[in-house]
Formats: C-alpha cells, structure tokens, sequence
C-alpha cells in the first residue's frame, strides 16, 4: 500500500524547503504554513495595501531567478522569523510579520538580487493566503517511483526536490497518481479530492541545491512519456492531519 515517505513545505516561496514529520490539514486549504510568504519585485502587482492572490510572474522564482537556489533558509513559525544563510554562514534575520524584521530581509534580498529585484524586494504576506502557483488551494503529491522511472530516461540521478511537492508517497507503480485523477483518496482520516495532473515548467531543470541548470527534464519527459507533467493537485475535503509513515488509500 502506498504511504507518505516525506511530507514538505515551502515557508518562502522558491526558498528552502522545510522537511516535516507531521503537518496538520485543512479543509479547502494548502497545508499550512505551505508558501505563506513571497518575494515581489519592485515592477510587480502585488498592493501590499490589498494583499491577494497573484500569479507567479508577480513574485521572484526559480525559474526566472535561479540564484536564489543558493540562499538556505529556516523559518520558525512560534516567532514567524526567517532566517537566511548563504555559503554556510548567516546573512539575515528577521521576523517576517513585524514591518522592521520584514526590511531587514527586504534589504538583504534587494542587495542580494541585484537588478532582479527590479529595484526593490518586497515581503509578500496577507492573511489567509497562500502563494502557490495555483489559486485554488491545493496539496501536491508525487510518487518516488515516477521519479525513478524519469530516471530511467535521464539516465541520471533525479532529486525528487526538484518538483517541490508536498507529499512524496512510496511503495505505488510508477504514474499511478495519474489514475487518481477525479478520485478521492485518504490520508489517516483526512479525504482529498484529487482535481489534475501538474505540469511542469523549466524550474525542474535547474539543480535545487545551486540553481545550475544540469538537466532537460522536460525534454526528457516529453521523450519518455509524451508529456510534461509531474505529480498531482489534491484538494483535502476535512480537517486532520498527515505524517510520514502515514499510509495513502485510493478510493
């Protein structure tokens, strides 16, 4: 039967992840904590005066800002303080909730990414919202063996990070999530719809210990499997909560 092997989040959006043995969850909500903030650019929507959900382009990634692979972060939830290190030494703390704990991370990170800031790096936050890449709130899952079978095509080692997913389950075939699709699952009591596949952008292709691109996953997937999807988005329906070891039920 399949079960969770580790459970993810991403405090900061395109920043570090944070492993978890347990996380709970919430009904028609993104695990919590799960992209709580982000970092906008000085030329972005984002109105900090009216906090609300925006695209990706709105805020700085991986994708179009791969040195921020290279920062290592941890955020402590009991004092919302994010702390920033670089090349193994700390560079910036700060309490992200407090509007001067928040600049002095907004410095470091302007200083830090140069012209990519765009001439500034804001803190995005706002109560009761979660910076995915989906507007809907979704969960996402990955299982380790379709990893391993686009391993196959790479004919390389693929860090599973690379996806920054949410729940990576084990002991289930290769791409059977897809299957799922539509489906309801469980997780220790806790229901989830299962709403669609994810498809994958050239963020997969960079390294996420460096930010080096090193590999053409999309290209190798196209090749492989004739797509460019990886894992799926679930919904969960009630309130609980998940943990490593936890085993995940198909219905």
């Amino acid at each position: 039967m399949p079960s969770i092997a580790a459970l993810y989040r991403y405090p900061v959006k395109s920043l570090s992840a944070e492993r978890l043995e347990r996380s709970p969850v919430l009904a028609g909500r993104p695990l919590p904590g799960d992209r709580r903030f982000a970092i906008a650019p000085g030329s972005s929507r984002y109105d900090p005066a009216a906090p609300a959900w925006q695209p990706k382009a709105s805020f700085l990634t991986l994708v179009r800002n791969p040195r921020m692979a290279k920062l290592k972060t941890a955020f402590d939830d009991a004092t919302d303080t994010l702390v920033i290190e670089r090349d193994g030494r700390e560079v910036a703390r700060g309490k992200l909730t407090d509007p001067i704990g928040r600049a002095v991370i907004e410095q470091f990170l302007a200083a830090y990414m140069g012209e990519e800031a765009r001439g500034a790096a804001n803190i995005a936050l706002g109560p009761d919202l979660a910076f995915t890449d989906m507007e809907q709130p979704y969960i996402a899952l990955i299982g380790l063996a379709s990893v391993r079978d686009l391993e196959r095509v790479v004919r390389a080692p693929v860090d599973p990070l690379r996806f920054r997913a949410n729940v990576y389950f084990e002991d289930a075939a290769p791409w059977a999530e897809f299957a799922w699709v539509g489906k309801q699952i469980a997780i220790d009591g806790v229901r989830f719809q299962v709403e669609q596949r994810i498809t994958r952008c050239a963020a997969t292709e960079l390294n996420p210990a460096d930010g080096k691109r090193d590999m053409t996953v999309l290209a190798s997937l196209r090749s492989g499997f004739g797509h460019t999807q990886m894992g799926v988005y679930a919904q969960a329906l009630n309130d609980g909560a998940i943990a490593v070891g936890d085993a995940l039920n198909p219905t």
